[in-house]
């Protein structure tokens, strides 16, 4: 479903939540996606850091982004409202506290949207009890608590991938974030398409021992 933005652009102003907007469409989740304008957002949070007027900017370029994770987990679009405003009110109140570790701003925001819904639930479970609740509420908990180790292995894996050789990580970003074919990013690396294949596979390994391992 397409998004219907607000008239004139909402941003959260200094001293209260930002404007409720209409419906939003169910948003890719996938953090890694964001790998191709990390320089720029990075600059986008220290210059909000500096000036809050200038969150409005972070503001717009996630709304859709959030608005479409808490919508997919709060079936009611008041509330889907609410809660969202509340996501970026709390990120604009916390945000002198965040430090830029290389991963997409928007992984900070979804945790925060998980706790958020979660808070909803609850709420929603004090006003309106029933027999059916109790289970309710024990499957709501282990799915957020699923959804947030979602986002952090995804969060975690964008650092691992910024961390390959340069010549792997290229093939990692091409192969599967611009979704390109092997031959395709031969051509545009000027290697053979075996050359590309090794250094997928050796960047895939190295991934998968550090996923594994636990390490950062």
């Amino acid at each position: 479903m397409a998004i219907r933005r607000p008239a004139r652009k909402g941003s959260p102003p200094k001293s209260g939540p930002p404007k409720k907007a209409g419906p939003a469409r169910q948003a890719d989740e996938s953090v890694p996606a964001e790998a191709g304008r990390g320089a720029d957002e990075r600059l986008l949070v220290e210059a909000a850091q500096g000036d809050p007027a200038k969150f409005e900017a972070l503001y717009e370029l996630h709304f859709e982004r959030v608005y479409g994770f808490v919508a997919g987990r709060v079936h009611d679009r008041a509330t889907a409202q609410d809660v969202t405003s509340e996501v970026f009110h709390k990120a604009l109140a916390n945000l002198p506290n965040y430090e830029w570790r290389g991963v997409p701003f928007v992984a900070w925001l979804l945790r925060i949207a998980v706790n958020a819904v979660a808070d909803q639930h609850k709420r929603a479970a004090r006003e309106f009890p029933s027999p059916e609740d109790p289970p309710d509420r024990a499957k709501d908990a282990t799915l957020q608590a699923a959804e947030l180790r979602v986002i952090e292995n995804r969060a975690r894996l964008f650092r691992l991938v910024g961390q390959l050789p340069e010549a792997q990580r290229r093939v990692v970003h091409q192969r599967f974030v611009e979704q390109r074919s092997i031959r395709e990013i031969a051509e545009r690396l000027g290697k053979t398409e075996g050359a590309i294949k090794q250094l997928q596979l050796r960047a895939l390994e190295r991934l998968r021992a550090q996923m594994g391992g636990g390490h950062a």
